[in-house]
């Protein structure tokens, strides 16, 4: 019985010690190996959807309706993809 609790104890431990890379190979970052075109890509994409998303605005409603925020933004994104 004693043998069992100092067996447990000790799986305790290491577990703890090691939750980091358990965590790591149960459920991995997949962000963590992006490469450097990865992650611009990953950008250009979300940029893309968010100037699709102001522009259906402007389909919609007209320039005139856009908020000023949706302006900046929108100025914003528009020099970033140059």
């Amino acid at each position: 019985m004693n043998t069992l609790l100092i067996l447990l104890a000790v799986a305790v431990i290491l577990i703890y010690f090691f939750r980091k890379e358990i965590k790591e190979k149960i459920s991995p970052n997949p962000k963590k190996n992006y490469t450097i075109d990865d992650q611009y890509n990953a950008d250009k994409k979300d940029r893309e959807k968010e100037i699709d998303k102001i522009l259906s605005k402007i389909g919609k409603n007209g320039l005139n309706d856009l908020s000023s925020e949706d302006r900046k933004r929108l100025d914003e994104l528009s020099k970033k993809i140059k």
